[in-house]
């Protein structure tokens, strides 16, 4: 006989009860976005009477309940789960049979005010500094095109403004005439100074064309004439253009493992939420340490960490574009070539 699962212990405190209760507060202190609006709004109806609801019902025994509707806000920690496990589903159609590095790209502190104000263009020239960086390397070390994914983080484990990117790379790649695969070193894809170094020169390019078509208007650092070529020089001489790497996974099913715990992770998780009262809150951060902020406090950490509407912060590039299906065909064929090829990409 088969038997109902039981369910998950919910966690004690939830962010949107510190939303319904301090959003006022917050909006009286500082100025939030449209998006930031939308976001809070939906947090806060979320899983409500508001939103309707739908009846749970198991299929072995018969057991329903009701069930109030999901706002399925992207930022909402209450609706990642579902949203995390369907992208998995479909990225197993695409990933390749190959060893995989995980490269993480970190953004100097000297362009964090920079990016809160102006988030779409600082954090799109991140992905294609990042990304060109690394598809460069493949191409003039292993004569190589490389499979990317790549997914925007903006916070710390204290909810602190930190753009950085977690990117996910073949170790090696599909030869240029196709005609065979190239693997990498099994120990580490490129050195980390020669990445750290390219990746200063393409952002520092970027962000100089950005200036040049007037992207930044209006932000008042620079007011100053002088101000962006100040910043260029302090961004010059930075030492935290930082690039991490990790040694490769082996196994395919520990890539997707792996991957899935940062596709749809949100700046804070309920469960991360020690203690809630009506002038503190305690979250969890690293190595069992917590930390104790007032209501608004955090809330105004949180929303620094909503995304402009309609920014993708998973992309993929190399051999996991979109349009590269002939080339992953090949590369995929290269690699396991007793292997089906999937039926269908997505």
């Amino acid at each position: 006989m088969e038997h109902c699962s039981a369910p998950a212990e919910r966690p004690r405190f939830d962010i949107a009860d510190i939303v319904r209760q301090h959003r006022a507060a917050l909006q009286a202190e500082v100025h939030l976005t449209l998006a930031q609006r939308r976001v809070l709004s939906a947090m806060a109806l979320c899983r409500t009477a508001a939103l309707g609801g739908h009846v749970d019902a198991c299929r072995s025994c018969g057991f329903e309940r009701p069930a109030y509707n999901s706002c399925r806000n992207r930022h909402c920690p209450k609706c990642q789960a579902l949203r995390q496990e369907k992208w998995i589903a479909a990225r197993t159609e695409r990933l390749l049979p190959s060893r995989h590095f995980h490269v993480v790209f970190t953004l100097p502190s000297e362009l964090r005010a920079l990016g809160k104000c102006y988030p779409r263009e600082l954090f799109g020239a991140l992905f294609s500094a990042a990304s060109e960086t690394l598809l460069e390397l493949g191409q003039s070390r292993l004569h190589a095109r490389l499979g990317i994914t790549m997914v925007l983080h903006t916070w710390t484990r204290e909810l602190r403004f930190h753009p950085h990117v977690h990117a996910l790379v073949t170790a090696g790649g599909l030869a240029t005439d196709g005609s065979r695969w190239l693997p990498s070193s099994t120990k580490y894809l490129f050195p980390v100074e020669v990445m750290g170094a390219l990746l200063r020169g393409k952002m520092m390019a970027a962000l100089r064309s950005l200036h040049a078509r007037g992207a930044f208007s209006g932000f008042e650092d620079f007011a100053d004439p002088e101000g962006f070529d100040r910043l260029m020089r302090k961004l010059a001489r930075a030492k935290r253009w930082i690039v991490y790497a990790k040694k490769p996974f082996k196994r395919i099913d520990h890539v997707l493992k792996y991957l899935g715990r940062y596709t749809h992770r949100v700046g804070i998780a309920n469960s991360r939420l020690v203690d809630v009262r009506d002038d503190a809150v305690t979250f969890r951060t690293k190595n069992g340490k917590t930390v104790t902020v007032t209501p608004v406090e955090f809330l105004r950490r949180f929303v620094q960490h909503v995304l402009p509407d309609g920014f993708h912060k998973i992309r993929h590039y190399g051999l996991y574009a979109g349009a590269a299906e002939e080339a992953r065909i090949a590369a995929r064929e290269c690699l396991a070539p007793n292997t089906p090829t999937p039926s269908t990409t997505t």
